[in-house]
């Protein structure tokens, strides 16, 4: 039986603009014979597929993303600077043709009340409308071109988008007001005083342009997160071959190798200590801020800082094999595996715009044959009408103006929103996952207790450890010599200093033999806790790290360091589960510690002692629950966990790449800034069902009477005289009533948006 066999490629893809084009485009490669999977990643603007070589080509694959109506470009993949620098030409084109389309669409607004304004207004109406159409039709077909050509690239497939909708309204404007510039006659002999609104479309298109350039601004980031985890990387490794030590680049470190490491270097590769002892600093990987001791048998990760002693290891991974570059690749996957969020306005604009042409078409033939003369005149008329009042415009900034506003108001109050589908998808959180350390906790390790035995003050005790202590590169040494500064303690210069690797220092100051550190040590020089072990307990059990300090041979006190917890955190924890938030802690660290910290914060579920591979899955766990998912944290490991996640939240004095890969950031680092991001999603996401619902209410209602309805009803009673200015001595919608009401449509809708301007983040009541 032959073996299946299994490729994978990737895509990158040029022209999608929303969420209904990577629908299409996966669509179309999953009708593919041989396909068995295709994501696309629109942030990125590629598709990864998994395929069966032996029934499926590439050039098949790439087919059937132009067949999509979409562009495949796999040579942007052997040069990725090209790639950066296309989009970077995008964002100067697009930048460039809004502020065209603005400075000439605030231009037509001023010329449209020419009448009003002293030095023009008694210039010839020709004079102006033939003028406004000189400037509008540069950005009509200029600047607007983009829409036009995509509105065709879906009309050849029979579908419609956001494109097709900006083409249609801002052409029913145009051409509607080219016909009244240069042949006024036909709207005369209807007895209807012929308009332009040269500067609707073109405000219109510079509206939807800005919208599209903030869209283009916020493409690649996913790349930059993973071009900063690549850059952890060690760039050398100090080798020993042939008995001879030499330093090699990174790449050629192979399985096997023996690597020599000295203080304060990075690891280069994964592997396993041979001989020596260190501190390693693995928070970046880890998560956790307190640095492991490593000894012969203890493995060592790639990317993590040794801080102390010098050591030797075996490399056992190596390459695409290491721990960093798993952690590289999740991040991809977790970000190709979310669901896209189907923007209401696109589903709409699938069946809205073909039926609203089919309605003005509808008017114009039903007019034309059975209309009163001049029927050709009255049949135009009414299908222009039509078309005005369902111009999109209301409906295309329904969603960008909420959000831009929303987004603005998050900066504000301390929260980066990356974009418009974060801010979607966070109203729908019931779920926050927190990782421990440096989100909920501080991150750095400091004093807590100073627990004196019997005859010591509790002062002197501190002195005399932070005086042994000063000569320790561990950062709990270092936390005990800080809090003795802080506290004014005049430390002695510390004699005979032994550093005692996995177990503390030992040292003679002022004339008295100090020794500082863990239970192992004080074991070995024939101490006990006596009276202490009851404290030593509680402290352990509140997840804190006891060091129990010697003076000339007798047991002298405990000193207390844990990663205490952030000021606000139990605070900003009660508000989200006020809010009807599920809140869970995660964290790689011991149980114990973790459950003390989440008793002190209030929060009721604990996911503990969990590796960083292992973040992402957790999240998926709770997903598959069917709940909506944020994760907060600020470290590497951190970074596919916030990618899998619905919403990533990213502590902003955390680290780079967990602030790239996250979808909002608190800039702050604020945890209370969490549920603002929440409520001022949920508020933002009811002002934009408000909007589309408005936007619904002018165009749905008015199309009918726009479509000649009420002409029946006026041609046996007559008009009345306050109805003549919108409806004419025949009873026909007057194309100057159907503007307005697209006019005041788009109106309350910005104004509704800039309600937001007033959100305020409730302050906390803990």
């Amino acid at each position: 039986m032959a073996t299946k066999t299994r490729n994978e490629t990737v895509i990158p893809i040029e022209g999608m603009h929303c969420a209904s084009c990577v629908l299409r485009v996966e669509n179309s490669l999953k009708k593919v014979p041989g396909v068995e999977s295709a994501a696309v990643n629109l942030a990125i603007e590629q598709a990864t597929v998994a395929f069966d070589p032996q029934s499926c080509t590439l050039d098949s694959l790439y087919q059937a993303v132009e067949d999509a109506g979409y562009h495949a470009r796999p040579e942007a993949l052997a040069a990725p600077d090209e790639q950066q620098r296309a989009r970077e030409r995008e964002e100067r084109t697009l930048w460039r043709k809004f502020l065209f389309a603005g400075v000439i669409g605030a231009f037509l607004i001023v010329a449209a009340q020419y009448q009003h304004l002293p030095l023009v207004s008694g210039l010839p109406m020709a004079v102006v409308t033939v003028t406004s159409f000189a400037l509008a039709t540069p950005v009509q077909f200029w600047a607007g071109w983009q829409f036009y050509e995509g509105a065709w690239n879906r009309l050849r497939h029979l579908d419609a988008d956001m494109n097709t909708l900006v083409a249609v309204g801002t052409s029913a404007a145009y051409i509607y007001s080219v016909f009244a510039t240069f042949a006024p006659g036909l709207f005369r002999a209807a007895d209807v005083e012929p308009a332009v609104y040269f500067d609707t479309a073109a405000v219109i298109i510079a509206l939807i342009l800005m919208g599209r350039y903030l869209e283009a601004k916020a493409k690649g980031r996913t790349s930059a997160a993973i071009k900063r985890l690549m850059g952890l990387r060690a760039r050398t490794a100090r080798v020993v071959r042939d008995g001879d030590e030499r330093d090699i680049p990174v790449e050629n470190v192979v399985a096997g190798d023996v690597v020599v490491v000295r203080p304060g270097e990075k690891i280069p590769v994964d592997g396993d200590v041979l001989e020596g002892r260190s501190a390693v600093d693995e928070s970046m990987i880890t998560g956790e801020s307190i640095p492991v001791e490593k000894g012969p048998g203890d493995e060592v990760i790639g990317a993590t800082i040794n801080r102390t002693g010098s050591f030797r290891f075996r490399a056992t991974r190596v390459g695409q094999d290491s721990v960093l570059a798993q952690i590289v690749r999740l991040v991809q996957e977790a970000q190709l595996s979310k669901a896209p969020i189907q923007r209401l306005a696109d589903v709409v604009a699938s069946s809205f715009v073909p039926a609203v042409i089919g309605v003005a078409a509808l008017t114009f033939v039903i007019w034309l044959v059975l209309g009163p003369t001049p029927a050709f005149t009255f049949a135009l008329l009414n299908a222009v009408a039509v078309l005005i009042i369902a111009c999109p415009c209301a409906l295309g900034l329904a969603t960008p103006t909420a959000i831009m506003v929303g987004t603005g108001k998050g900066a504000e109050n301390g929260v980066l929103i990356r974009g418009g589908e974060s801010l979607e998808t966070a109203h729908r959180i019931n779920a926050i996952v927190f990782d421990k350390t440096g989100t909920l906790t501080v991150g750095a390790p400091s004093l807590t207790d100073v627990l004196p035995a019997d005859g010591w003050a509790e002062t002197e005790l501190l002195r005399l450890a932070a005086s042994a202590e000063r000569g320790s590169e561990h950062p709990l040494g270092e936390a005990v010599v800080a809090a003795a500064r802080e506290r004014s303690l005049a430390l002695s210069d510390a004699t005979e200093f032994t550093a005692l690797p996995g177990r503390g220092v030992e040292a003679t100051v002022d004339g008295r033999r100090v020794l500082a550190g863990n239970l192992k040590l004080m074991a070995e020089n024939g101490l006990t806790l006596d009276g202490l072990l009851p404290e030593s307990e509680r402290l352990a059990a509140e997840g804190k790290t006891p060091m129990y300090v010697a003076i000339d041979g007798r047991l002298a006190g405990i000193v207390a360091v844990a990663d205490t917890v952030k000021p606000g955190a139990a605070e900003a924890v009660a508000r989200l589960k006020a809010m009807g938030i599920e809140v869970a802690l995660i964290t790689g660290d011991n149980r114990q510690t973790a459950e003390a910290v989440a008793r002190e914060v209030g929060v009721d579920r604990v996911l503990a002692e969990v590796l960083p591979q292992d973040k992402a899955e957790q999240v998926r766990l709770l997903q598959a629950e069917g709940k909506t998912v944020a994760m907060v944290g600020d470290g590497i490991n951190d970074a596919p966990a916030l990618a899998q996640a619905d919403v990533g939240i990213a502590i902003g004095t955390g680290t780079d790449v967990a602030i790239e890969a996250s979808d909002i950031t608190l800039i702050r680092g604020d945890l209370d800034g969490v549920a603002t991001a929440v409520s001022l999603s949920r508020r933002t996401m009811r002002t934009i069902r408000q909007n589309l619902f408005w936007a619904f209410v002018y165009n749905v209602a008015l199309i009918p009477i726009a479509a000649g309805v009420l002409y029946p009803l006026f041609s046996q009673t007559g008009v009345p005289t306050v109805l003549e200015p919108f409806f004419g001595t025949h009873g026909f919608l007057n194309p100057i009533l159907a503007a307005a009401a697209m006019a005041f449509s788009s109106v309350s809708v910005m104004t509704n948006s800039l309600r937001l301007r007033g959100f305020r983040p409730e302050p906390n009541k803990g």
